[in-house]
């Protein structure tokens, strides 16, 4: 619990007469009274629809620890928990701060529409954009905003730095800020999205505008206390650590609703259940005049809910602010593919519950009726036909004739192949290409990496169905963007290569777009990459320069540290970006509109001559 002493005292003042005289102040103002507010949010679901699993670290009715299995999230847990926390409440705001849209087949299979009517089963009280709103460019966007508006829920849309070009649809569906009744005293909500990210790593329209969050924040605040309005929270997209850094720059905020990292924020206790808050739930910081202010983010892919408890005093002042998030999960547990017994599932139950930050949760019947037909359509849309290749595209992990030779369920038609042999696998290699064409559509990427393990199987000539493009790439992955140098981009290589040899094996062999080299695997770690190349913007192969700085599209599993890619996990924060474009739809765009996809040339192909150890 965050617990506040200062009073306001010149702001407190402007605002007193502000709430005595409404001619000057344009508004009716509020009634001196203090308010007891309850703020229910979430954010960065990103089209996650479904629920997930994850493993927890829990005790067995013996006492010995597991790794347990149970379900996460999926939105009509998300419904049913905001149902059950605002019941009995009487002051309750229902908060979305952005990115509900990409990241999984439903917006793929529905552009929004899936989402739209997931979020009205809880009937946000406002929803404030992200970058990944623009995915589809301001078209796009006016369309998820008319599904969210097609019922009687109507959620706000709020952006306060964004101003799309004067008479367009989209001007008419948001706003900058709204002012929200409770107990009879004004709350008001400012939306805000980050400028830089959703300007150059989505699709707006070249005539819509992203003006400063700071500026554009305050002047919101500005003409909300203009207005009489004295308790303010700010939904943001800018990602926690940003809006820590926000917080002293604006006057007279109260409360940030964060999206945009995202964060876990919890007690340290929850590391003993295997997960790892970034900082406190909420956190406290100050405002420009040395005000509290509360920041709460929660999460991410429908995972959690945040609950965020707020004493207001009579001033409009924070007097204390407290809450945990709700980490949303099922009631069945497995240890390995075993269920649990009885005993142990009751133990299990027992931790969870006492913990304070878990919530197990029965998910919505409305919203599990809600997401039906949608979930019908998108089991569909894996037997769609996406495209077609002319050739065999061949599973390979490693080239040579000594490692992984019998890779391919195609069985000699790849496993002899002379191309496949000397260079690695075809599909391995697509899939980078793909991966490096997503990035330069979203945010600029020079290059791209792909661990080889990472792609799961062949794709035999013929059809190509959305099913076997999430059979090829399987996982719960997004693409990272990370900022190297030309000398980190070779050390990430040498760290594949090292891998294969001395590590986890044949699946850290690295497939990038954009860059050729050679391998000897024969020679000292630090000398097996050789001559290694990027092609420039018109085509013509250039030497890596150790000095310069490239842009590398890569998967979240690699750019974590997986198959020992201790370069790239050494990337610090600033330099690396969560795209949160599923790697498996990244693959499917390629395959739309690259389609008839063939083997890939011999002189893109990131591996150009390689030699075996004996």
């Amino acid at each position: 619990m965050l617990s506040f002493k200062t009073r306001r005292t010149v702001p407190f003042l402007a605002v007193s007469l502000c709430a005595l005289s409404l001619a000057a102040c344009g508004g009716s103002g509020d009634k001196g009274q203090p308010l007891d507010l309850t703020i229910l949010h979430i954010n960065d679901h990103h089209s996650h629809l479904d629920a997930e699993t994850t493993a927890l670290t829990l005790k067995d009715a013996a006492g010995a620890s597991k790794s347990v299995t149970v379900e996460l999230g999926g939105f009509a847990r998300v419904s049913a928990a905001i149902e059950a926390l605002a019941a009995g409440k009487p002051n309750v705001l229902k908060l979305h701060a952005g990115d509900a849209l990409t990241g999984d087949l439903y917006f793929t299979q529905s552009e929004g529409q899936a989402d739209a009517a997931l979020m009205n089963t809880v009937c946000f009280d406002a929803f404030t954009l992200g970058n990944h709103e623009f995915d589809g460019a301001d078209a796009g966007l006016v369309k998820f905003i008319d599904y969210l508006h097609a019922g009687a829920c109507k959620t706000p849309v709020l952006w306060a730095n964004v101003k799309p070009s004067a008479g367009t649809p989209l001007a008419a569906r948001v706003a900058d800020y709204s002012i929200i009744e409770r107990s009879g005293q004004q709350v008001g909500v400012v939306g805000l999205t980050v400028k830089d990210k959703t300007r150059f790593a989505s699709r707006p329209d070249a005539g819509t505008s992203f003006l400063d969050e700071a500026t554009a924040a305050q002047a919101a605040i500005d003409a909300l206390r203009a207005r009489g309005v004295n308790k303010i929270v700010l939904m943001s997209h800018l990602g926690y650590a940003a809006d820590q850094a926000l917080a002293p720059q604006l006057d007279s905020v109260d409360v940030i609703i964060g999206g945009g990292s995202p964060n876990l924020l919890g007690p340290a206790s929850m590391k003993g259940f295997g997960l790892s808050p970034a900082g406190a739930y909420p956190t406290a910081a100050v405002d420009k005049a040395g005000r509290p202010v509360c920041i709460a983010q929660a999460w991410q892919y429908a995972y959690a809910v945040g609950a965020l408890d707020v004493s207001f005093d009579a001033a409009g002042q924070v007097a204390q602010c407290s809450g945990k998030p709700q980490v949303l999960v099922g009631d069945s547990f497995k240890v390995g593919n075993v269920a649990a017994s009885v005993a142990d599932a009751d133990a299990y139950r027992s931790q969870l519950d006492a913990s304070g930050v878990f919530r197990v949760t029965t998910p919505s019947a409305a919203a599990t009726a809600a997401l039906a037909p949608f979930k019908a359509a998108k089991d569909a849309l894996g037997t769609q036909v996406a495209g077609v290749a002319t050739d065999n595209l061949c599973l390979r992990r490693v080239p040579g004739a000594r490692r992984d030779t019998t890779r391919s369920s195609l069985g000699d038609v790849c496993n002899k192949d002379a191309t496949v042999i000397a260079h690695g696998g075809d599909i391995q290699q697509l899939v980078a290409d793909a991966f490096l064409e997503q990035g330069q559509r979203f945010g600029g990427a020079d290059i791209s990496l792909q661990n080889a393990g990472g792609v799961r199987i062949d794709i035999p000539a013929g059809d190509i169905t959305v099913g076997k493009v999430y059979t090829l790439l399987p996982f719960k992955n997004t693409l990272y963007r990370l900022q190297l140098t030309g000398a980190q981009v070779r050390a990430a290589l040498e760290d594949g290569i090292d891998s294969v040899l001395n590590g986890t094996g044949s699946g850290a062999y690295p497939y990038t777009g954009g860059l050729r080299f050679s391998v000897d695997m024969n020679q000292a770690r630090g000398s097996r990459i050789g001559n290694p190349e990027v092609r420039d913007a018109s085509g013509n192969w250039q030497p890596l320069d150790p000095a310069a700085n490239y842009r590398l599209i890569t998967n979240n599993f690699t750019a974590e540290g997986g198959d020992r890619y201790d370069t790239l996990k050494a990337i610090p924060a600033a330099q690396r970006e969560d795209t949160f474009l599923d790697y498996a739809d990244s693959f499917l765009q390629y395959v739309r509109s690259r389609s008839p996809l063939a083997k890939p040339a011999v002189a893109a192909r990131s591996t150009q001559s390689y030699v075996e150890t004996p």
